[in-house]
């Protein structure tokens, strides 16, 4: 829907709240027109229920608003002498339209001093809840998002298993697009443990309310409740080598190992699937990878000191054996390789090979690259350009407002671009193309583009393979490791206790923040417990 289709939606809500509360607005002293005024109707009628004025910004927060509505019915129904559990169950299921019986029905009374405490045990907790997930579902949206590394590609940077906290603000917090939608989940319903048994309550249910497999030209009825696409002001811009939580483009195709240019369903940007990868390139930027080196504008890129980059390499001893143990110990190798034929196969660190080629039962250890001009599975999957994982470009990153040629050379590389992240009609027929029915030779980006790889480079399934990532994809910045989960260790040696509470950018060794934030709790519990004895 457009920004017009909402402001017409708005305004139809502004006027059945008129409709269903101008009188009731009168019994509390104020004047009928102002139920009808936007915005300034809801500050009114915050003072009326005795609630503070802040909570009107709830109210236009996407996906939080859907959370507050109910609670400001009740609480209007309440300040009238509504208070029965029949009545907040009504106005609920009739989606605040109870309200107009009790606006047109009844002989309401204003009740000006009313209590705002529950009057009943089930009344606070039902309160407590409502307000933990307003409250979660905020800081989730806007602020900050907990999010686990699932995959080793940028191992050794961050390991499977590290739980981190990604900032929405460094990058300016992206509004939800689908209004319709479960807070605090993705893109499923998570499984739900069965109590006193093993069992879990699968669900392969989606989250939000969305049909999938129509086109973005002929969207069903919920479909049409889409926001468009809007981000509030960050405080910093995508910087080269920043680590960054992003919505996968390619996440609109069915079959996620077959990166085909052209969209085989829609998926709202915000419900694709999250990945965490390293920017290496801007927008502006010209890319290229020679022998597994990423080089920026001509440059060899010069990573952060954390960063920690991976090859696969072939340690030959020979047939002699070397204890993966040793590995790990002597040299700092993470996980011991398989061994076929004498040779050991391990992914390393240029560091970490350079260590093992020094033991003396290596006879030599090779870097797996795949040679210059030998056609990988690539973006854009031109066979003619001789690219692969190993060597890769020169390629340019569009900038918004930046205007490119369009041939049939160039129309590969930024087709989807175009057509999918810029919403645009576009017809190649030969040396013609069309663009919303006009014929171009050339197109003018409306936003930025960003390239996205692991630092485990040649075990990621990154921008090499489904290409541009757009900025409206962007999620944010991981800022803080709270939790590393070893899934193969045992016992307390499942928490890797020295990456715990540790930020994920930074120079030099990582340093944990966890005794400092235990020390913080036992202040913080000590401080409440000696104020709730002092006035008792």
């Amino acid at each position: 829907m457009t920004l017009t289709g909402w402001l017409l939606v708005f305004l139809v809500i502004q006027v059945i709240h008129f409709l269903g509360t101008w009188k009731l607005y009168v019994k509390a002293g104020r004047q009928a027109w102002e139920a009808i005024v936007p915005v300034y109707n809801a500050i009114v009628l915050m003072k009326i229920i005795n609630r503070p004025k802040w909570w009107t910004v709830l109210l236009f927060l996407p996906i939080i608003n859907l959370l507050m509505f109910p609670v400001i019915w009740i609480e209007t129904i309440r300040s009238f002498g509504f208070t029965k559990r029949l009545d907040s169950f009504l106005v609920i299921v009739t989606l605040g339209f109870y309200l107009f019986y009790i606006n047109y029905a009844t002989n309401a009374t204003y009740i000006e001093d009313r209590s705002l405490k529950p009057q009943s045990n089930l009344g606070e907790w039902v309160s407590s809840i409502a307000f933990a997930i307003i409250a979660a579902t905020l800081v989730h949206t806007y602020f900050m998002q907990p999010y686990t590394i699932p995959s080793s590609s940028l191992e050794k940077s961050l390991y499977i298993g590290d739980f981190l906290l990604v900032s929405k603000f460094h990058y300016g917090a992206r509004v939800p697009m689908t209004t319709v939608a479960a807070p605090m989940v993705h893109d499923t319903i998570p499984a739900i443990p069965v109590p006193f048994t093993d069992k879990k309550l699968t669900s392969k249910f989606k989250s939000y309310i969305f049909d999938d497999d129509v086109s973005e030209k002929k969207t069903s009825f919920w479909n049409k409740f889409q926001l468009p696409y809007m981000r509030l002001p960050g405080f910093q811009k995508i910087k080269r080598n920043d680590i960054v939580v992003f919505n996968q483009p390619a996440d609109t195709l069915k079959d996620m190992n077959d990166f085909h240019p052209d969209r085989n369903y829609y998926k709202p940007i915000d419900k694709k699937t999250n990945l965490v990868k390293r920017c290496v390139a801007v927008a502006g930027d010209t890319m290229q990878i020679i022998d597994g080196y990423v080089y920026i504008n001509g440059k060899r890129s010069k990573l952060p000191g954390r960063a920690r980059t991976q090859y696969n390499f072939i340690v030959d001893t020979e047939g002699k054996s070397i204890n993966n143990a040793s590995l790990v110990n002597r040299y700092g190798v993470r996980e011991g390789g398989q061994m076929q034929n004498g040779n050991y196969y391990l992914t390393l660190t240029d560091e970490e090979a350079a260590r093992i080629a020094k033991n003396p039962a290596v006879k030599s250890v090779t870097k797996q690259l795949q040679p210059k001009g030998t056609p990988g599975d690539v973006f854009p999957r031109s066979a003619n350009l001789g690219w692969n994982n190993d060597n890769y470009g020169p390629l340019y990153i569009p900038k918004k407002g930046a205007t490119v040629k369009l041939t049939q050379e160039t129309l590969p590389f930024y087709k989807r671009l175009i057509s999918e992240y810029e919403r645009n009609d576009l017809i190649a027929n030969g040396d013609e193309i069309f663009i919303n029915g006009k014929q171009v030779d050339s197109y003018t980006f409306k936003q930025d583009y960003y390239w996205m790889m692991g630092d485990n480079r040649q075990n990621s399934l990154d921008a090499r393979y489904w290409g541009y990532v757009p900025f409206d994809h962007v999620v944010g910045k991981p800022v803080f490791i709270w939790l590393s989960w070893e899934t193969n260790a045992k016992g307390i040696n499942k928490i890797r206790w020295d990456r715990m509470f540790t930020t994920v950018s930074g120079s030099g060794e990582r340093v944990s923040y966890l005794y400092y934030f235990l020390g913080f709790l036992v202040l913080w519990f000590g401080y409440s417990a000696y104020k709730k004895r002092k006035n008792a």
